[in-house]
């Protein structure tokens, strides 16, 4: 696997064969996690912080689980009611981190890069959990466990994502795993939601949901913010979800084992019908959350065990 990395800033970059280590650790964790005999002292006597600039009840919930089954002390920095809110720069919250003697670090920031710069600032290791339109690695892994857990290889797998391409960091860090593993990745959508250079990531592009779900293997929804529709980007929640609202007319254009993935929480309704979200046979937007601690348990298991070896360097 090479050197071992010392954050999970993006999954761009990343190795098939460092996926296939967080992705086989992760499975590992998911059988530990169903047996209830979780492993305690992985982590016992590091500090995890949770450090949430924006709100992610699921997400800052998932690595808190993660941490605690590891044996980790976690905090959770509620930045809302810190010195952040009253000026302090992100720079200074480093200096603060420092101090503190954290050994991991869970960042989610509205701002693209702002993981990053702590991760040049701070001694802990980082790990990337939403910024800005950029990037949010550990749900691609999540998601790419989910995948893999029911089609099993990844070459030859049709993905198509559908919805507010243009904004998401889920849809971004999916294209990047997905494309490095060898699936087939369509991206499907309004024009005023799809970016122009998209297909530069190597996918294809398409504006018509039968004809981009036709043969697909797996459907993967996308939130839609309600802001969207404030500044005009696409019509009516009624007529966003008669067009690029996932529907059992639509679906029927796919495989019939094909999946249905949504990263949560949906707009019933307006990118997703109830019927097809709680479909026991094709849904497995369920399992993503339970995969999504598994996958947290394996990363933080991964650069606590990287930092270790840094230090007796």
């Amino acid at each position: 696997m090479g050197e071992p990395p010392r954050h999970l800033l993006t999954i761009e970059g990343l190795a098939p064969p460092a996926i296939a280590h967080l992705l086989d650790l992760a499975e590992s964790y998911v059988l530990l996690n169903r047996s209830g005999r979780t492993e305690r002292d992985m982590l016992r006597g590091r500090t995890l912080i949770n450090l949430f600039f924006e709100d992610s009840t699921r997400t800052r919930t998932s690595f808190e689980l993660a941490g605690k089954r590891l044996g980790a002390d976690v905090i959770n920095m509620s930045v809302a009611a810190s010195s952040v809110n009253k000026g302090e720069t992100l720079l200074d919250t480093a200096a603060t981190l420092n101090a503190m003697q954290c050994d991991l670090l869970v960042v989610r920031h509205a701002q693209s890069g702002a993981p990053s710069l702590l991760a040049q600032k701070v001694d802990a290791a980082v790990i990337n959990a939403g910024d800005g339109t950029h990037e949010h690695p550990t749900q691609a892994l999540l998601d790419a466990l989910t995948i893999r857990r029911h089609k099993g290889d990844f070459a030859g797998l049709v993905v198509a994502i559908c919805g507010d391409v243009a904004h998401s960091r889920v849809a971004r860090s999916n294209i990047h795993l997905l494309v490095t593993v060898g699936a087939t990745v369509r991206v499907v959508g309004p024009p005023t939601l799809i970016p122009a250079a998209i297909a530069g990531l190597g996918v294809t592009v398409f504006h018509d949901m039968k004809a981009g779900l036709a043969g697909a293997d797996v459907v993967m929804m996308l939130r839609l913010q309600k802001e969207r529709m404030a500044r005009g980007l696409v019509p009516s929640a009624r007529e966003y979800f008669r067009f690029w609202g996932l529907d059992a007319e639509k679906f029927a254009h796919a495989k019939p084992d094909a999946l249905v993935m949504h990263p949560g929480p949906m707009n019933r309704g307006v990118e997703i019908d109830s019927a097809l979200a709680d479909d026991p046979a094709h849904s497995v937007i369920r399992e993503q959350v339970e995969m999504g601690v598994a996958v947290r348990m394996a990363v933080l298991d991964t650069l606590a065990r990287s930092r270790a070896l840094s230090r007796n360097v």
